[in-house]
């Protein structure tokens, strides 16, 4: 059960790093605001490290992770999209980043509730990229 928790786990980590990642590269290059854009891509490269991490730990389980959801992807690049279409603003961008962030943190705490048997190295993932997520989200608040 520990083993079993703990791939599940990792497996929604991943996808969440992923989600999070593609979603930063979807609205890159409209945002406007130097400090903004390096906040997005100080967050990417915190991701990108915590998904490092997560792999080592998905090979240490012979695991290969877990993309987004094809469905999930695809509604977020298609909000995102038309959104930006519509109004292509840091406010606009910043409310898409929380609405992101805030789904992430629900899914991920869903997922820490579920898979209550994880080991503690799965757990601390989950929880480091629940904080990368709500600091991501106070961030935005200056943009909004």
């Amino acid at each position: 059960m520990i083993e079993s928790d703990t791939i599940k786990l990792l497996r929604e980590c991943d996808a969440g790093v992923k989600m999070g990642v593609a979603s930063i590269d979807d609205v890159l290059d409209h945002v406007k605001d130097g400090n903004f854009r390096r906040r997005l891509t100080d967050c990417k490269q915190d991701h990108n490290a915590l998904d490092r991490e997560l792999q080592g730990l998905l090979d240490r389980y012979h695991d290969e992770g877990k993309d987004p959801s094809p469905v999930a992807k695809g509604m977020s690049w298609m909000k995102t999209n038309m959104k930006l279409g519509m109004d292509s603003s840091d406010e606009a961008i910043a409310s898409l980043m929380t609405d992101g962030c805030n789904m992430g943190v629900k899914s991920l705490h869903k997922y820490l509730n579920q898979y209550k048997a994880a080991d503690e190295s799965s757990k601390n993932i989950a929880k480091q990229l629940i904080h990368l997520e709500e600091q991501l989200t106070a961030d935005m608040r200056q943009y909004l």
